[in-house]
């Protein structure tokens, strides 16, 4: 049964209580997963690590945006060629676990990296998941560094080469969208999704509830975050967007599993739109902020917050680079 988990923010590895679900019981999946673009420990998700991997060159001491150093796309080295691979295999080994437990025609909305969204494509697919739709949520405003080429070439004392690419610059245009995987678990062959929500209670869309300044929602999701929005995980999403997207596709009384609740936000969007939520974080930090945080928030204790806790707070989310 799920009573055991239900409007709890369980600490540990997912794919360690999963399976202890009660089948065909969720009605939505949303979870802002790790990318695997090595932003922070915890999105480390390969074998093939570099003593430079997280560190910090001069030129990011003290920067709030790009302060850890990733890999770049060329790789360190061949093994950095399975970076992909791995992480989408890794995408699986818990997609495979919650495909039993959705009910038949349930949502499931996987925020991920603009380059490594393949990869979560592909582990849902084959783990049986059908894709529905590709949402983008435009952010207010991103972090952006793109080096100019003249001054890479002018620190070399290449002079003529520096005047020849003035204009031109290393790096990627400003990452303002971060993609969002909207699957469904397929509803029984030969019927209708009329049928489906008749049976299972999902599969329609509450438009009239998610209009935006009077109009139907499109594919391409505008949030910010509030100005007293606390921000304590720095890849944390807003918690309008993530009310949104509840409302989309669910009714009141039902089951929200995020497996890697991060800072709490699924939980208490849940809890505002009077939803259950069931929730893991493996990072035990995260874990004692997301409680302390839904506790504030929601006004009521889940679980004792250790007095230790000391809550790594953030300016503003991290946005993925």
């Amino acid at each position: 049964m799920n009573k055991k988990y239900l409007d709890k923010i369980t600490q540990g590895d997912c794919r360690d209580h999963i399976p202890h679900l009660t089948d065909n019981s969720i009605e939505l999946f949303l979870s802002d997963i790790p990318y695997g673009i090595n932003l922070s420990d915890w999105d480390v998700l390969h074998g093939n690590t570099n003593s430079a991997l997280l560190g910090q060159s001069p030129a990011q001491v003290g920067k709030s945006a790009f302060k850890r150093r990733g890999k770049p796309i060329n790789g360190w080295s061949q093994a950095d060629r399975n970076i992909g691979i791995e992480y989408q295999q890794w995408c699986q080994s818990w997609a495979e676990l919650v495909f039993p437990k959705l009910k038949n025609g349930a949502s499931i909305f996987v925020f991920g990296a603009r380059r490594t969204i393949h990869r979560v494509v592909n582990a849902f697919e084959d783990s049986g998941f059908l894709l529905k739709d590709m949402l983008a949520w435009k952010k207010g405003s991103a972090h952006h560094r793109a080096q100019r080429v003249s001054i890479v070439f002018q620190r070399r004392g290449l002079e003529s080469e520096a005047e020849a690419w003035q204009g031109w610059r290393l790096g990627n245009m400003a990452p303002v969208y971060e993609p969002i995987a909207w699957f469904v678990k397929p509803y029984k062959i030969g019927g209708t999704i009329a049928d489906n929500v008749l049976d299972h209670g999902v599969g329609a869309m509450n438009i009239e509830a998610c209009q935006i300044q009077g109009t139907s929602p499109t594919n391409l999701l505008e949030f910010g975050f509030q100005k007293s929005e606390q921000k304590i995980h720095e890849a944390q999403k807003p918690l309008k967007l993530i009310e949104f997207l509840i409302k989309l596709t669910t009714r009141e009384g039902q089951v929200v599993l995020d497996p890697f609740m991060g800072s709490g936000t699924t939980a208490i969007a849940a809890k505002r739109l009077d939803r259950h939520f069931i929730g893991f974080e493996i990072v035990p930090a995260f874990h004692q902020g997301a409680l302390q945080r839904l506790d504030s928030e929601c006004g009521t204790e889940y679980t004792e917050v250790s007095e230790a806790f000391q809550p790594m707070l953030f300016e503003k989310a991290e946005d993925e680079v």
